[in-house]
């Protein structure tokens, strides 16, 4: 029996995958489990069978990541469960130091790097997306999540929190159900994965409006909940300027283009925000 199982969910982003497995394949012996659980994916999945036959490859028919999640874990008994996304590109010591440091915490969430796929000099949401892609750091310190790009935990963890909610920020909504049962999270910077940044502004928007959506669902959608959201969208436009001087101060940002190329999709991706989440408070629909 596998000690730990590394669960993948997929969905039509086949030469992601390929990466992914490249980077894991090698740190993985007979003790671990590689998981990777399709979508239903209308691309064409035999490269992935033929490049790595050890994978086991579940097909879920329900839509959406955390549908995805869960099916990984059902199709496993390994007492360890290692969380990381199909577009993500694991560190080469990432199964070692996932091994070393499961036993630290209930619930472990690492580093999360981003990394462009395009040639510099980088776009508006490149940029954007090299100072607020991923604070993993701070969500695990001050909000009590971690995203699941890079998350550990156990089956006996997952059992008593049960499983993660389709339709919400399941990585959010997931690590706070388990926290406020007593179990205990950590940050560990040694654990890292790097994910690539969303290149232009549709695949940035595409992003939010997901994220907006699954944190209308945790919000609520009772009258004093929407109200509730309705003054977090006003303080969108006070989060431009809270963040300036994050993005002026960032050293990834190369230059001064890059710099004013981050605050323009800073003002873009917040005021967007804002009409979105007005939108849904009005309305009560996602």
């Amino acid at each position: 029996m596998p000690e730990a199982a590394i669960i993948i969910p997929h969905y039509n982003d086949v030469p992601r995958l390929l990466r992914c497995l490249e980077a894991l394949a090698p740190q993985v012996g007979p003790d671990v489990e590689l998981v990777v659980v399709d979508n239903s994916s209308t691309d064409d999945l035999g490269p992935v069978r033929t490049a790595f036959p050890g994978v086991r490859l579940v097909i879920e028919a329900r839509k959406g990541a955390a549908a995805a999640r869960n099916r990984g874990v059902a199709e496993t008994t390994a007492p360890r469960l290692f969380f990381t996304d199909a577009d993500c590109v694991p560190a080469s010591d990432w199964v070692a130091t996932a091994l070393a440091v499961s036993d630290s915490a209930d619930l472990v969430g690492g580093a999360v790097g981003v990394f462009d796929e395009t040639p510099p000099p980088r776009s508006g949401a490149e940029a954007f997306e090299a100072v607020f892609a991923f604070d993993n750091r701070r969500y695990v310190e001050e909000e009590n999540f971690s995203v699941t790009a890079n998350l550990l935990t156990t089956r006996g963890v997952f059992e008593a929190t049960g499983p993660f909610v389709v339709g919400l920020s399941e990585d959010l909504e997931w690590c706070q159900r388990a926290t406020s049962r007593g179990f205990s999270i950590r940050y560990e910077d040694r654990l890292r994965v790097t994910h690539p940044s969303r290149s232009d502004w549709p695949a940035l928007a595409k992003k939010w409006k997901r994220m907006t959506l699954e944190s209308f669902g945790v919000n609520g959608t009772d009258p004093v909940s929407r109200l509730r959201w309705v003054g977090r969208a006003g303080l969108m436009p006070v989060s431009i300027l809270v963040h300036v001087p994050r993005v002026l101060r960032h050293p990834g940002l190369r230059d001064g283009g890059e710099k004013r190329a981050a605050l323009g999709t800073l003002v873009r991706q917040r005021l967007s925000r804002m009409g979105w989440m007005l939108r849904q408070a009005l309305t009560g629909r996602p």
